[in-house]
């Protein structure tokens, strides 16, 4: 166990990485924080900062010499580094959670094999096949990268063959050793999701469901609790519960799933972190996924959750945050209302679709916290 006053680390130094360390920090803990960009926002939140490239071996051994315990803010951390730092220090989740989870193929093809259900997919190495690939899953069809890739970057909508031919030629000229995947596009209800907590123990606990909404592949909208029965709603946390534990993963995750016409629930993709879709639990849940992800880490209980309110997020996307801090004076009044929060990621580079902060409304009325957040969203969209 790692007693409060030692100091932790994380690799990244997003939103995420801020309100991990803003976690510790009221825990007893210090933090220290690498990141490549000397502008990152979690460094703002941090005791200490390591600015360097990831593959920095000084930057390493300084790291290594100054935290107890190690988690990172997002699943494209290089897997190798992860490997080097668990073998001196406690790190979740481990470096062979995250080389299985960031790549699509070896992902889904966990899934499958563990017969949990997923879209009908292919992974696609080669180019020229892709003809053959999308009329075998048939059209329309989604091709992504099978690493990298976030908030929708790497994706390829197919809706016709002309299309296929295109993007075929398109990908033979873009080398990409980790190849692709190629995904049936099914006919969605909602997109769901749970935030899964699991220890050393073998203890994890679920979040309630969220119902999540997306624009161009980004998350705009996440509220909370989601707009389906208690049935469905207990077969979803099952579902994401049961992925975690075939995973025996240690830390924070976010289960997304897809729920279709016909009921049936898929799961699309596991990010092996906390999610823009669980950030309701720092405001209306008597534990944080962020105070978790520090009680994994540090080797403390976890501690099943109690959701106080109906909850609704909104993602404030690119220039968006000109519009808010132009307007200071609309700002102010969206902060002086009851049951609404505003946060900054205070990112130094402002790029369209970026997460550059977020509101979250709560009511224990449902649809007033839905009503408050179409407010909100209609003057963001201008």
């Amino acid at each position: 166990m790692i007693l409060p006053g030692q100091q932790i680390g994380v690799l990244g130094g997003g939103q995420l990485g801020m309100f991990f360390a803003e976690a510790a920090r009221k825990m007893g803990y210090c933090v220290i924080v690498w990141d490549p960009d000397p502008k990152a926002p979690a460094a703002l939140a941090a005791n200490s900062f390591i600015c360097a490239p990831f593959d920095d071996p000084d930057a390493l051994l300084s790291f290594l010499h100054q935290t107890k315990g190690v988690t990172y803010e997002w699943e494209n951390i290089p897997a190798a580094l992860v490997s080097k730092i668990e073998q001196s220090v406690t790190t979740s989740p481990s470096s062979a959670i995250l080389r299985l989870i960031q790549n699509r193929i070896t992902q889904k093809d966990f899934l499958r094999q563990h017969h949990f259900p997923v879209v009908p997919y292919d992974a696609l190495d080669d180019p020229s096949t892709l003809s053959k690939k999308s009329e075998a899953l048939g059209l329309p069809c989604i091709v992504k990268t099978a690493v990298f890739g976030y908030d929708g970057q790497g994706q390829w909508h197919l809706t016709n063959m002309d299309y296929v031919l295109a993007l075929s030629e398109q990908l033979k000229n873009n080398a990409n050793p980790a190849g692709w995947i190629v995904e049936k596009k099914v006919d969605l209800d909602q997109e769901l999701s749970v935030i899964v907590v699991s220890d050393n123990t073998g203890t994890v606990i679920t979040y309630p469901v969220s119902e999540n909404r997306h624009e161009q592949g980004v998350l705009r909208v996440s509220r909370v609790p989601a707009n389906i029965d208690s049935d469905l709603a207990k077969q979803a946390t099952t579902l994401a519960a049961n992925a975690i534990s075939a995973l025996k993963g240690q830390g924070v995750f976010c289960v997304e799933m897809f729920l279709t016409k016909t009921g049936e629930l898929l799961i699309n993709e596991i990010a092996p972190r906390p999610h823009n879709s669980g950030h309701y639990t720092m405001d209306v849940c008597s534990v944080s996924q962020f105070e978790q992800q520090v009680r994994v880490v540090c080797g403390l209980p976890i501690i099943p959750p109690e959701l106080f309110s109906p909850s609704v997020l909104i993602n404030i996307l690119g220039d968006e945050i000109k519009k808010l801090t132009e307007k200071e004076q609309w700002l102010q009044k969206a902060r002086s209302i009851d049951g609404i929060r505003f946060y900054h990621y205070k990112k130094e580079v402002i790029k369209s679709g970026r997460k550059m902060g977020h509101f979250q409304i709560f009511n224990s009325d449902a649809k007033k916290a839905m009503q408050k957040a179409d407010t909100i969203l209609q003057f963001l969209k201008g």
